[in-house]
């Protein structure tokens, strides 16, 4: 069937697609007549760009298009070798479960969604949105896992902070102030849900932002964006310009009197920054570093004031939740893991992309099911799962459903749900390094056992890969670095420090030849 007829196409604008020629491809498009439409990604990373095409009252897909491609792909249609079908059909999309990225890559990223949940919302009283989030069992999307409605609720229940204290934008806060802040600041190594959304479809998280101040008297909210992140920038920006202009932000949302307006900040640099209260001190205009808890943020947290931090996961699971409701959001999952949870398949992986699907997916089922093994054909020997400060874990274990709880069990976490396949060549002593490395690089310097035992551990990593270069005996070393990650542990003030730890162990336990032993 050739398509050469039509004249509607869509190109993702998303800077994944960008950078592997999807500009080069909407000008040619453009060139050959046909009208085109910059959508967010789908998330099939390893199919960008990914083009479609109107044809017969089909949206039909085509695979890593190049500009070259165009004169053929018009005129073939659907009997193009790069061809997928129609867009619906695609196994790699039919077989997730989409809720937060649903509208993603349907259409424009700041076309405004014709049907929302806000407006019932607003007429429901916070308690009662609340209550929802508590009965869907929605957990934290930024690693924790902490329940979101103990949160919402220690916020709604906390006086707002007092007058005249200043807030990060032009303006002071008022009396009884509380703030809404979206964490942003994705940094961990093989994720981007995050960036996803906020180049495809940003309105999503406004809408969850907003409905979340509804529950909690807060009428100002802020996202904190990483730095890197420039498109998303511009389209988060223009996205909050849209949603003024239609009444979903300002000074009386939708015609109910209720204020609540949102602020873009961008981020600082630093990977600590993806700590709640770190990222707090920056958006103070402080330096990012830890604060020590309690009080936590709920209580006192932007200028002393209540706030409710999540990052944008979390927030936009709420529009789902709200639509249909919190019983139909728990059966999802498996046991307290309710929902889904967009999974990032990243390294040396076939078919890396996001998959957005119920917890209780297998690891195998993502990595092998819907990554296809590793890029280089060789057998996968390791997966990361959780960002850097995450465990590696062992094929052996690849029937571990993807759960809070069956991961604990495991000495791992879920974290942002990036996943980082790496293949029978890689050296998991040296990953073991990599991991003091990267939190001493990263440190905020706050506390000494991340600041110095991350610079320690490295040190003797170097000597362990040095004496296992040589044949030397390793053991005495590697009691050391034991040692180091049982202080780091246990006396860290945060995360950064007491979760580096978790990969060194899991390599030595999983992988001790790597080490030097047997």
């Amino acid at each position: 069937m050739s398509v050469r007829d039509q004249r509607l196409a869509y190109v993702p604008l998303d800077t994944s697609a960008v950078a592997a020629g999807a500009d080069e491809v909407a000008a040619a498009l453009c060139a050959n007549g046909v009208a085109v439409v910059r959508n967010g990604s789908r998330g099939m990373a390893w199919a960008e760009p990914l083009v479609e095409l109107i044809a017969g009252g089909a949206r039909l897909a085509f695979r890593n298009v190049t500009a070259a491609d165009v004169p053929g792909v018009l005129t073939a249609g659907a009997d193009h070798a790069k061809c997928l079908g129609e867009v619906a059909a695609i196994d790699y999309l039919e077989r997730q479960t989409r809720f937060v990225f649903e509208r993603c890559g349907e259409d424009a990223p700041l076309s405004l969604a014709k049907n929302t949940v806000l407006g019932r919302c607003l007429r429901r009283q916070p308690l009662e949105l609340i209550a929802e989030v508590e009965q869907a069992g929605l957990r934290g999307r930024g690693g924790a896992g902490f329940p979101a409605h103990i949160k919402w609720r220690t916020v709604y229940e906390t006086p707002g902070g007092a007058a005249g204290q200043a807030g990060p934008g032009r303006e002071k806060a008022g009396e009884g102030e509380k703030y809404l802040v979206c964490n942003a600041d994705e940094g961990d190594s093989g994720t981007f849900a995050d960036r996803l959304l906020l180049e495809g479809d940003p309105y999503r998280l406004i809408e969850g932002m907003t409905i979340a101040a509804l529950a909690t008297d807060a009428t100002r909210g802020y996202i904190y964006l990483r730095s890197e992140y420039p498109v998303a920038a511009d389209i988060c920006e223009a996205a909050l310009d849209g949603a003024r202009a239609a009444g979903l932000l300002g000074k009386d949302i939708l015609g109910s009197g209720r204020a609540f307006d949102i602020e873009l900040f961008i981020g600082a640099g630093a990977y600590i920054c993806g700590e709640e209260t770190s990222l707090l001190e920056s958006l103070e205009g402080k330096r990012g570093e830890i604060r020590v808890k309690p009080p936590v943020p709920a209580i006192s947290g932007l200028f002393g004031c209540p706030t409710l931090v999540h990052n944008v996961i979390s927030f936009a699971s709420v529009p789902a939740i709200m639509q249909r409701g919190g019983a139909w959001y728990a059966d999802l999952g498996v046991d307290r893991s309710t929902g889904t949870m967009p999974f990032q398949l990243a390294g040396n992986v076939k078919y890396g992309g996001l998959v957005e699907a119920p917890f209780g997916i297998t690891i195998d089922e993502l990595v092998n099911g819907f990554g296809g093994g590793t890029r280089s054909g060789r057998p996968i020997r390791a997966v990361q799962i959780g960002g850097p400060l995450g465990a590696y874990l062992h094929p052996d274990e690849f029937d571990t459903p993807l759960a809070y709880e069956a991961l604990t069990a495991l000495g791992a976490g879920v974290g942002h749900g990036g996943i980082v396949v790496f293949d029978d060549s890689v050296d998991l002593a040296q990953q073991a390094r990599y991991a003091f490395e990267f939190c001493a690089v990263e440190s905020c310097g706050k506390c000494t056992p991340c600041r110095l035992g991350a610079v320690r551990g490295k040190e003797e990593m170097d000597a362990v890969l040095r004496a296992r270069a040589a044949g030397a005996a390793t053991e005495d070393r590697l009691r050391l670095v034991e040692d180091l990650c049982e202080v780091m542990e246990a006396a860290s003030l945060c995360q950064m420090g007491g979760m580096t730890p978790i990969p060194v162990r899991s390599a030595l336990q999983r992988f001790p030849q790597d080490f030097g032993r047997d």
